[in-house]
């Protein structure tokens, strides 16, 4: 337990809280996320997944931290994301949420976390040390009418819209292992990936924010999408289908739900290429989940395979060095082992003399997580360099990303 100013204290939550924390959520944010709340404490990762400020005996303020893995190449990293955050009306600006960010932040690191990551308010979360770092997939409108080279709709539609021969219907919990590997076939693709974490599927089954859908053949599932409501509409996100005609035929299943369809699109997955031509384009908003590296070393120790294979499929070797100016990070390169442990040195405001590369600490997720490669990065900021194009060229190129999130991107 902790004092805050005003008499008020943090703690972790308690059963007794159940029905202040669920009433404190809906007030300050949708009716779903009392459910969602529930779930997570009681379905899974337990009370002390969550802490709430106490004014006496009333809940004024909570938080949620979720447990996630992030896979950057063949690494997985494990990783926190906050969620669930509410404080009460008159209870605004008092450093609530700060100090339940310190909170997660404590128990995110204490749980072995060497990241975090989430989707969350314009801004706001830049306070508490997080930066934008991996592209959201656009939302994109499926056109009205179908394209003449695209497979015709069967005559006789199953339920859902689908063909015949095909069901489209709510995923049950018998169907989480195929939810599983459509999602594994999915994500493996990309560069960078999160998936759902075992016990969340459970969770995605039961809230009410989306609804998990499976398109059956014969009575296997060969497909599955997460839809929820946009402004208007239906908004499909996470597809994953086993083969083209999978895809194509989810597709009709939920053009057959009889909504305007937008579409979350994955560009590297079956139905991300099957469904590309039906698609308006995307729109040319920066939409971006927060990541947050408190300790950099870390992360780029655990990533040391990675990087050690990107620069022996370039044909290159020797040690790298990474300023944020205020500080240095030196990885030394043997030919045998390829690159060592982390070497943390003080500020260096040349690394370019040193053979090294500059990155402002804040850029440092979008550079090891992000689509814009250090030389992306570096036509958009004074303060990313790499002297030797070349070889950082090779070290952190543009990355493809995959995030699956408890809640859909808006």
């Amino acid at each position: 337990m902790t004092t805050l100013p005003g008499g008020l204290e943090l703690r972790t939550a308690r059963p007794a809280d159940l029905d202040q924390i669920a009433a404190l959520l809906v007030e300050r944010g949708e009716e779903p996320d009392a459910l969602d709340h529930r779930l997570v404490v009681e379905g899974g990762l337990g009370w002390d997944a969550c802490a709430v400020v106490v004014d006496g005996e009333r809940v004024v303020s909570t938080a949620t931290l979720l447990d996630e893995t992030v896979r950057v190449g063949d690494v997985v990293l494990p990783a926190g994301q906050v969620e669930l955050v509410a404080t009460a009306t008159g209870y605004e600006g008092r450093g609530l949420v700060r100090a339940l960010m310190g909170w997660a932040h404590d128990r995110s690191r204490d749980r072995g976390h060497l990241l975090q990551v989430m989707i969350g308010i314009p801004y706001f979360y830049r306070l508490f040390g997080y930066e934008y770092a991996i592209d959201i997939p656009r939302a994109r409108a499926l056109r009205e009418s179908r394209p003449p080279a695209s497979p015709p709709v069967d005559p006789a539609p199953a339920r859902g819209g689908a063909p015949a021969g095909s069901i489209l219907r709510a995923a049950t919990p018998a169907d989480v292992p195929a939810l599983v590997a459509l999602q594994q076939e999915a994500q493996a693709p990309y560069d960078v990936a999160m998936p759902h974490p075992q016990e969340r599927w459970g969770w995605l089954l039961a809230h009410e924010g989306s609804t998990t859908r499976v398109l059956e053949r014969d009575g296997v599932v060969v497909a599955s999408a997460r839809t929820g409501p946009p402004d208007e509409g239906l908004l499909v996100a996470e597809a994953a289908a086993a083969d083209a005609t999978a895809a194509h035929d989810l597709l009709d299943g939920l053009r057959g739900l009889g909504e305007p369809l937008t579409i979350v699109h994955r560009p590297l997955t079956t139905p991300g290429r099957a469904w590309a031509e039906h698609l308006e384009p995307g729109g040319t908003d920066a939409t971006q989940y927060y990541a947050r590296l408190e300790r950099p070393e870390l992360v780029l120790d655990a990533l040391r395979p990675v990087l050690t294979a990107r620069l022996r499929a370039a044909g290159l070797g020797r040690d790298v060095v990474i300023s944020t100016f205020g500080r240095h990070y030196r990885l030394p390169w043997t030919a045998d082992a390829g690159l060592g442990r982390v070497e943390v040195g003080g500020p260096m405001q040349s690394p370019g003399v040193a053979g090294g590369a500059g990155v402002a600490p804040d850029l440092l997720p979008a550079l090891l997580l992000g689509q814009l490669g250090i030389q992306g990065l570096e036509r958009l900021h004074p303060d990313v360099y790499a002297p030797d194009a070349d070889f950082y060229g090779a070290l952190f190129p543009p990355l493809t990303a995959d995030l699956l999130t408890y809640y859909l991107p808006w």
